[in-house]
């Protein structure tokens, strides 16, 4: 699986968050706490962030681990952001690999990354192709399940979809027809939406601002706990979260 964190707020350096603290995901590359599937996040490094007056988010990818990608800590270090996006990458299927299979993906204004995996993956793609359109089947960035998850969402927030509801609308779908385990995170620079489904996730509140996590990454009091089947959404610096249910409309 995969270990991701995002944050929505007052502009902080990225590496208060990414890098400093005890548990960052510098260290959940090599010991996670509550990782319940795989060792170790060592296939893949990715950050996108958000400047002033660009919708637009940066982003860094790399195919390596997180504590031997210096471009990645030199960023960490320098930019700050409002909002942004980390992630570090254990690959579903080890044949994929490199930049382009690690998380965040981005389009437009939105960044998303997967902690989780379609259940049979590759053999299961056979049984969910026909849910996208084949020219952007054909142009998908990797062959992963994550890379195909951002597809089918990309084809609903391009229709205008609010991403909150695509991000959950997916995950049921694919839950019910493949099983697997889906912790979406999706941002646009303004909201985060993030799915607990088969794995841990957690927020908590910071000076100025809302960090949505994999798993906490110190020991200090005020994280939260997201129940599983849950859509989380931050908006406005308020958290919501709600059930999601199965039998939902898809």
């Amino acid at each position: 699986m995969c270990r991701h964190l995002a944050y929505l707020g007052r502009p902080r350096r990225l590496g208060e968050l990414l890098v400093d603290p005890d548990y960052s995901l510098v260290r959940q590359s090599y010991q996670p706490r509550r990782q319940t599937s795989g060792v170790v996040n060592a296939d893949g490094t990715g950050v996108g962030w958000y400047v002033e007056g660009d919708p637009v988010p940066g982003r860094h990818r790399s195919a390596i681990p997180i504590w031997s990608d210096a471009t990645f800590h030199d960023l960490a270090r320098v930019v700050t952001s409002r909002a942004f996006l980390g992630s570090i990458r254990s690959a579903t299927d080890p044949r994929v690999h490199g930049q382009a299979a690690a998380a965040p993906f981005a389009h437009s204004r939105w960044l998303f990354s997967l902690n989780g995996f379609i259940d049979g993956w590759p053999a299961s793609a056979a049984r969910i192709a026909g849910w996208i359109d084949p020219f952007r089947l054909l142009g998908l960035e990797a062959g992963n399940d994550a890379a195909f998850m951002w597809a089918l969402l990309r084809e609903r927030l391009d229709a205008g979809q609010p991403g909150p509801q695509a991000l959950g609308d997916i995950v049921i779908r694919l839950s019910a027809e493949c099983g697997g385990r889906f912790n979406g995170l999706l941002t646009d620079g303004s909201t985060v939406a993030a799915t607990a489904w088969g794995n841990s996730l957690c927020w908590r509140a910071v000076e100025g601002g809302i960090v949505v996590a994999s798993e906490p990454y110190d020991d200090e009091p005020g994280w939260v706990d997201v129940p599983d089947r849950s859509l989380l959404t931050v908006r406005g610096g308020e958290v919501a979260v709600e059930p999601l249910r199965e039998d939902e409309p898809r």
